[in-house]
This record gives structure tokens, C-alpha cells and sequence, in this order.
């Protein structure tokens, strides 16, 4: 059985301190990162979407000089990232209704966006779209092709979803993107599916 999706903020915050302490920090996810980072400029402005405790994705772009904004909907997770980095622009936030007054050369949301249900994504992609500055980058995780299944964050289960990558390659170019690298199960992402995409401009 699919998990609520609905469910997925009480999830991270129950397990929060579990998330946390299970999480990697081998920087399996370096290859793609390396690549979003060459596509921005010098010290811009970065949106972790979906931050949760800051470790170790926004960690990589604050190390690399990197403007970082974290925004999450699960004040546990967001605490963890404040107890790290007190100056750090921290903010909590549902990327559904993500509606900030800045704009950012770089937008990543990794193991995050897929939580949302297909139509949310898509309505998503429009909000992300309006966030990035012209030739800004997008980054996220997603599914290897269209559908819902179940993920697990500590002892919990978790609603992830997908459309598929052509769906996503028509969403991306209804909102002034256009798809620049996707692969589904990169062996060197520990199977992880990865969209990147770069806005007009």
C-alpha cells in the first residue's frame, strides 16, 4: 500500500534526529552536484528546496562560497540545520507554495521533490521556474518513469511519485526550461534518478 502523501511533514518530523544521524555523507551525490555548480556563476545564489538538516547538500554549496537559502516544511529537520549554521538563511516553507521575494542562479531539490504528487509537481515546476534568474539551473531527484511507490525516512514509510521523464521534458518547456541531463538509476548516485534543467535566458 502507497503511503499519504499527506503524511510525509509529520514523517520528518517525527524522525527528524533518525533522518539525520542515518543520513550519508559520502557525497554520492558529487558527480551531479559538480555539474549544477559549473552552470553557476560565482557566489550565486542557491535555493535548497527541501534542505531538511543542511548535511550534507547545502553543506557542499556554502563550502564551495555559495549563497544558500534552506527552505523546508519540517521544523525538526530545519532546527538541526540551525544548530550547524546559526548565520544561515533558513527558512520554513512548503515547496508547494513556494512564493519567496528572491530570485536564484540555482534551485536544487534533492530527495525532496519527489514527496509531492504528480500534479503538485507539476504546479511546482511552474513555481520553481519563476524563482530562478534567466540561464539559472535546476537539480532534483525524481523517478525513473511515471508512478507512485514507497520510500522509507528512519522507521517510517513515505510517499514518493513521478511523471515521466517526457511529461517532465513538456512541463519544463511549458515554463521556459528546457531539460539539460537526466538519468534514471545512475549506478553512481546509488540508483538515484536525476533531472537537471536550465532556464531560458
Amino acid at each position: 500500500m502507497i503511503p499519504d502523501p499527506d503524511d510525509t511533514r509529520d514523517v520528518y518530523e517525527r524522525q527528524a534526529a533518525q533522518y539525520d544521524a542515518a543520513r550519508s555523507r559520502a557525497l554520492f551525490e558529487a558527480k551531479w552536484l559538480a555539474r549544477f555548480t559549473a552552470s553557476l556563476a560565482p557566489g550565486a545564489r542557491v535555493l535548497d528546496l527541501g534542505c531538511g538538516t543542511g548535511d550534507p547538500i547545502a553543506r557542499w554549496f556554502i563550502m564551495e562560497g555559495f549563497r544558500v537559502t534552506g527552505v523546508d516544511f519540517a521544523e525538526a529537520m530545519l532546527d538541526i540545520a540551525r544548530g550547524r549554521w546559526p548565520d544561515g538563511d533558513w527558512r520554513q516553507g512548503d515547496m508547494r507554495a513556494l512564493d519567496l521575494p528572491d530570485r536564484f542562479g540555482g534551485i536544487i531539490a534533492w530527495d525532496s521533490f519527489f514527496h509531492l504528487r504528480p500534479e503538485e509537481q507539476t504546479a511546482c515546476i511552474a513555481r520553481i521556474a519563476r524563482h530562478l534568474e534567466p540561464g539559472g539551473s535546476f537539480l532534483t531527484t525524481v523517478g525513473p518513469g511515471a508512478g507512485a511507490v514507497s520510500g522509507t525516512v528512519g522507521a517510517e514509510r513515505v510517499y514518493h511519485a513521478s511523471l515521466s521523464p517526457a511529461a517532465y521534458a513538456r512541463c519544463l518547456e511549458d515554463n521556459g526550461m528546457r531539460l539539460t541531463g537526466f538519468m534514471a538509476k545512475d549506478p553512481d548516485t546509488q540508483d538515484h534518478s536525476v533531472l537537471m534543467a536550465r532556464k531560458d535566458g
